[in-house]
């Protein structure tokens, strides 16, 4: 259990755990009470924390993507590469720029104002439906996301798609069943998590115009229902 993949699994873990009680809870309630309301400091932490461990899952994402790239790629060099400190200090390089990026944004967002009908469509607070909300000016706002936030989406995409890739190439070079049997088995439950986490997040976030009941079940998708298949999707494969 003490290698870096159960490393990286554990902070996802925790992560998931994390990123579904921000939202969840206050979902919850309001259907229980019947009263759907949040009071803005309350919105305002949600949408930090919500950003912060949305932030987190992408760089775990692609730090578990790397490390079965070295285990398929460069297995005798495995343990020389992934050592505990580098391990321990990616970790804590992701805790650090999701907070950094998750602090910026909510910054951003503070300063604006809110004198339309408060009212949002959707059951949390994302940034997306609280920009519309706003009447200031969100220049600012749009060009950190599309920058800043664009930048540490792609980023992570990428080192899972190049990791992938990496990992293809090598595979069909000299293909075999027990090779590409050994393959799935080591990156199938990754894979999995990936295509759910970044499917469902991409349709919602990219080819979405306004938000309706679909855009709201594909967040609940990647918001509660994903995280909670991630400890069976990793337990099928032990």
């Amino acid at each position: 259990m003490h290698t870096p993949m159960y490393f990286f699994l554990s902070h996802l873990a925790f992560s998931d755990v994390c990123f579904s009680s921000v939202t969840v809870p206050m979902m919850l309630m309001n259907m229980q009470t019947q009263h759907q309301s949040i009071s803005y400091v309350g919105c305002i932490s949600q949408l930090y924390f919500f950003l912060l461990f949305g932030g987190l899952d992408n760089f775990l994402l692609a730090l578990m993507a790397y490390d079965r790239y070295v285990a398929i790629c460069h297995p005798l060099h495995y343990t020389t590469i992934m050592r505990v400190e580098l391990c321990a200090l990616l970790v804590a390089g992701s805790w650090m720029v999701s907070c950094g990026s998750a602090l910026l944004h909510t910054l951003l967002l503070v300063r604006l104002s809110f004198c339309a009908n408060n009212t949002i469509t959707h059951f949390f607070c994302d940034l997306i439906v609280l920009l519309k909300l706003s009447c200031s000016d969100i220049y600012l706002n749009e060009l950190v996301i599309f920058t800043v936030g664009g930048m540490l989406t792609f980023l992570p995409l990428s080192i899972i798609l190049g990791s992938y890739i990496c990992i293809g190439n090598i595979i069909l070079r000299v293909p075999s069943t027990k090779r590409l049997f050994k393959t799935f088995s080591t990156c199938g439950s990754h894979l999995s998590v990936v295509s759910l986490y970044y499917g469902t997040a991409t349709g919602v976030y990219f080819f979405s115009s306004s938000w309706d009941s679909k855009d709201i079940i594909a967040s609940v998708l990647y918001t509660v229902v994903t995280p909670m298949l991630n400890p069976f999707i990793y337990s099928l494969r032990n």
